[in-house]
């Protein structure tokens, strides 16, 4: 399987000039234990759940939607269970299995740990964010501001299940966690194993480039060590998480972001995005996801000048153009174009994204 981005070339060398020059960045694994030390009000809020109007109780938190537990399994259907002894809230449907740790907010989703608002408890009920929480479990969420309602809907996806594999190790100085999806149950079993192979070679390229990165760390490390082994030191660290951002319509559309933190001020996130023909496994580039058109080059630079006067943007380099392979992924509106870190904007500004509608290529 052949991928057309020749820019792009291994994480060692495309991170190694920015870690003298970033501010921090920190992923935690665990965000604070559930939140409750406040009274929240709760709220009916208007529903429309797969065409049905229901009125529910809410709580608005921080300008998100937060939903009890057992309404998840009430008015959407989804399997809700909650174990007091561990504290454990787990809800299945879809084919994903969500488990958030109300002790410690720690969140896995099909395996794969990630970070996430915190669930709120009051008066003995667990209280949900709900924007997050159905995103992730393949629901459609959209606001109608004529009617003041929430509309939810399931996303129609592709027939198939997507697990997580990890593949980690602590010793020689270094931490090294990286997770990658495999997916499973889909009718053409030989685009399958192709991309299930793809994404473990993919992901055993980044974790030797992630590797090789930390080692002279680790060399100078240990000389510290050496002279003072009472000396506290942050190891250093590689850390892979994925998103899956689109799997409707033949297509599987996701990305893995890769973080290395090399012990220093701060560590630095690659994105390496991946959109796959579920009738062939190959990967698709973006020419072939915008309709055939001639000027999507054009159509796309469009869009994102509009977009960043529009949303005001503030960039060190002006934008021109993107690549013709330029790095894309896929989602429900549209074919997503991002910054990488630093490359238009300051660090604070994460890696900003913008949306191209499937309607301007047609």
């Amino acid at each position: 399987m052949k991928r057309n981005h020749k820019k792009r070339k291994l994480l060692a060398l495309t991170l190694a000039a920015a870690f003298l020059s970033s501010p921090m960045l920190t992923l935690p694994d665990h965000a604070a234990a559930a939140a409750s030390k406040s009274k929240y009000k709760i709220a009916a809020q208007s529903f429309s759940i797969e065409g049905t109007k229901k009125s529910i109780g809410t709580i608005n938190n921080d300008s998100s939607t937060y939903i009890a537990l057992r309404n998840l399994n009430t008015a959407l259907g989804l399997g809700t269970d909650f174990d007091k002894a561990t504290q454990v809230v787990r809800i299945s449907g879809k084919g994903r299995l969500l488990k958030i740790n109300l002790a410690n907010n720690a969140i896995t989703l099909n395996g794969q740990r990630m970070t996430g608002p915190q669930a709120i408890v009051q008066d003995n009920t667990t209280y949900l964010p709900l924007r997050f929480l159905l995103e992730r479990m393949g629901y459609d969420i959209a606001y109608e501001n004529s009617t003041k309602s929430i509309g939810i809907r399931k996303v129609p996806e592709n027939d198939l299940q997507i697990q997580s594999k990890a593949i980690g190790a602590n010793g020689d100085g270094k931490s090294l966690l990286v997770y990658y999806p495999v997916i499973s149950g889909y009718a053409n079993t030989e685009a399958q194993q192709k991309i299930n192979a793809y994404l473990k070679q993919e992901a055993d390229k980044h974790i030797a480039a992630g590797a090789k990165e930390m080692d002279p760390v680790v060399k100078e490390n240990n000389k510290i060590l050496a002279k003072n082994p009472k000396a506290v030191i942050r190891q250093p660290s590689f850390d892979g998480r994925y998103t899956v951002t689109n799997n409707e319509n033949g297509k599987l559309s996701l990305y893995v972001d890769y973080y290395i933190d090399l012990g220093g001020a701060h560590g630095v996130t690659a994105r390496v995005p991946y959109t796959f023909d579920l009738a062939t496994g190959d990967l698709l580039t973006l020419k072939d996801v915008t309709e055939g058109n001639a000027d999507y080059v054009s159509i796309i630079n469009n869009q994102i000048k509009e977009q960043i006067k529009n949303r005001k943007l503030l960039l060190h380099t002006p934008f021109k153009t993107i690549e013709a392979d330029r790095d894309y992924f896929l989602n429900r509106n549209g074919v997503v174009i991002y910054f990488t870190q630093y490359e238009y904007t300051a660090f604070a500004d994460g890696m900003p994204e913008f949306v191209i509608p499937y309607s301007a290529f047609k």
